[in-house]
């Protein structure tokens, strides 16, 4: 799945430009910061209709915090009251547990060439789409429960590109994601899964415990590359 997101990627903005040519189509990678560390690649066909192109990308990033500490367990008050008190050693009352996450979004965007600011310095405006596949579990080596969740939402941002040597340029990214509420699936690794959606009584009780973006601020630095 991860090797085949890329290919289509450059395949359907390749579809986009029509009857453009290759030349002009820009290939990146930046990586940084988007709720925890995070990498992205991406396709741009700029001015595809005038300074109107399209961009389409793939980021994976690594969830800072996958579970929320202060979720109530339902085990009731004691040593084992939140999922917090589930991560402390067994010195300290707690089952050792651990967490992780990821956070894989797909987008596909609108953008719009502003031109150059400075002497080999451009800028792009972008906006579009977004589709999130959030991941997050909790537990030991023995047993693990874990957390899913697919959303839609929308995002924007500017690309700041500085040309280095022949089709090279260094290329920053600064934009804000924004994710609609779907339904969560709970897996306890036995067999059981479970999917609740909005509107449940218990949606908010499963949403509390499993951490995914809601609006996300991203900033990341790389490369860029032009044919």
């Amino acid at each position: 799945m991860k090797m085949l997101l890329p290919a289509t990627l450059l395949t359907l903005v390749a579809g986009t430009a029509g009857a453009q040519s290759l030349n002009g189509i820009e290939l990146g990678l930046t990586g940084g910061y988007a709720g925890g560390l995070s990498g992205e690649f991406f396709v741009h066909a700029p001015n595809v209709v005038g300074p109107i192109g399209v961009k389409a990308g793939v980021a994976y990033t690594r969830a800072a915090d996958a579970i929320n500490d202060s979720a109530p367990t339902g085990l009731g008050p004691g040593s084992l009251a939140t999922y917090g008190d589930l991560k402390k050693p067994t010195s300290q009352g707690g089952l050792g547990y651990t967490e992780s996450g990821s956070h894989t979004v797909a987008s596909l965007d609108g953008t719009y060439s502003v031109g150059e600011l400075a002497p080999g310095v451009g800028a792009a405006l972008y906006a579009g789409g977004r589709y999130g596949m959030f991941r997050s579990d909790i537990g030991d080596s023995s047993q693990r429960t874990s957390y899913s969740s697919n959303a839609f939402g929308l995002g924007a941002g500017v690309m700041l590109s500085y040309a280095l040597t022949g089709g090279l340029s260094l290329v920053g990214d600064l934009g804000v994601d924004t994710f609609f509420q779907s339904g969560i699936t709970t897996n306890d690794n036995r067999g059981n899964t479970t999917t609740t959606n909005p509107g449940q009584g218990d949606y908010n009780t499963v949403s509390n415990i499993f951490v995914r973006p809601g609006t996300v601020f991203k900033a990341r630095i790389g490369v860029k590359t032009t044919f």
